[in-house]
């Protein structure tokens, strides 16, 4: 019997979540011929996705998502009213706890305040005190246990990313490093936006196409700095983020990638097969860490559920859907494993 038990035990260690686990979509929402939020929250269901980003607190999604075992980033959204007043106002922040936190709290998991603010942005003075005044509003609710505060950011943040272990905060240091210290205050993580896309489309003379599809057959990049070995962008970029928060002193605080995708159209590498084997690859790899971060599964929210039609910026901006307004799955994704 003890044998036994201890062969159970055995097997019940083995046992890897999928990738698929890891892995949430994006449900971006500018678009005039996309589905309602309930038949949304409905095709995230019967394919198996159990995490989602939500730009704004949209009530009518909110709504939708209570009992549906979905758990989401909610934004405080970039523009706007909301991020400038609950930077200048605790009791505005408060409210908007009351308001669009407490009644969900039970599929809220991270507060997004603001998206890619960069150090020369007008609302950029606004995101640490909104963190910080949403903190103790989360914690004046009961709920700083449960849902975690923080801010998504872009690969441009950074300074020196090749090699990877280069990477630091630079000029946007004064700004950032008072947020890193209050993540490792908080035990938040950083949510940050990878798009291997965007820096292939930059600097197509240094950056080589498999590279950035994760279909390079062997190590493209030996890091100079830990001799640490990379075949894909995505890990390098998202190890140039865990580099430069160790230097801001935040070598504990943890990653979440809030977006990453490949657009289908727009460009002459945005394409339906470059798109396909873009988020299939990344869909099977997160599971494994990172070299830095070997063997620990990295959170990742692939950008975007559907192609959003009127969405502003370059045509590729409108094509990032992993399933078309027919709700249609593009590529043929498994979200089940």
């Amino acid at each position: 019997m003890a044998s036994a038990l201890m062969l159970l035990a055995f097997v019940l260690l083995s046992l890897k979540p999928s990738e698929a686990q890891n892995i949430g979509v994006c449900y971006g929402q500018n678009g005039n011929n996309l589905p309602s939020p309930q038949a949304t929250v409905n095709l995230y269901k019967a394919n198996g996705i159990t995490k989602m980003r939500l730009y704004s607190p949209d009530r009518t999604t909110l709504q939708a998502l209570q009992g549906s075992g979905i758990g989401i980033i909610l934004d405080v959204p970039t523009n706007g009213y909301d991020l400038q007043s609950l930077g200048s106002s605790a009791p505005a922040a408060s409210q908007w706890v009351q308001t669009n936190v407490v009644p969900f709290a039970s599929v809220i998991r991270y507060i997004a305040v603001g998206n890619e603010v960069m150090p020369g942005d007008s609302n950029a003075q606004f995101i640490l005190p909104a963190m910080q005044n949403v903190q103790n509003a989360i914690n004046s609710a009961g709920l700083g246990g449960r849902v975690k505060v923080s801010t998504a950011v872009k690969s441009s943040l950074l300074s020196n990313t090749f090699p990877p272990s280069n990477s630091n905060f630079g000029s946007s240091s004064s700004y950032f490093t008072p947020i890193v210290n209050f993540l490792r205050s908080n035990g938040s993580p950083l949510l940050t936006n990878i798009y291997p896309y965007f820096s292939y489309i930059g600097n197509r003379q240094a950056i080589n196409l498999q590279y950035a599809l994760f279909t390079s057959p062997g190590t493209v990049v030996t890091d100079s700095g830990n001799g640490l070995q990379y075949q894909n962008l995505f890990d390098a970029l998202v190890d140039s983020f865990y580099a430069a928060l160790e230097k801001a002193g935040g070598p504990g605080v943890g990653i979440v990638v809030s977006e990453s995708g490949w657009p289908s159209q727009g460009t002459d590498v945005a394409t339906v097969d470059n798109a396909g084997t873009y988020y299939r690859n990344l869909i099977g790899h997160v599971g494994r860490g990172t070299p830095k971060r070997r063997g620990q599964a990295l959170e990742t929210y692939l950008f975007a559920m559907y192609d959003e039609n009127i969405k502003g910026g370059d045509e590729v901006e409108r094509h990032f859907g992993v399933f078309t307004p027919g709700q249609q799955n593009k590529y043929g994704i498994s979200f089940r494993g």
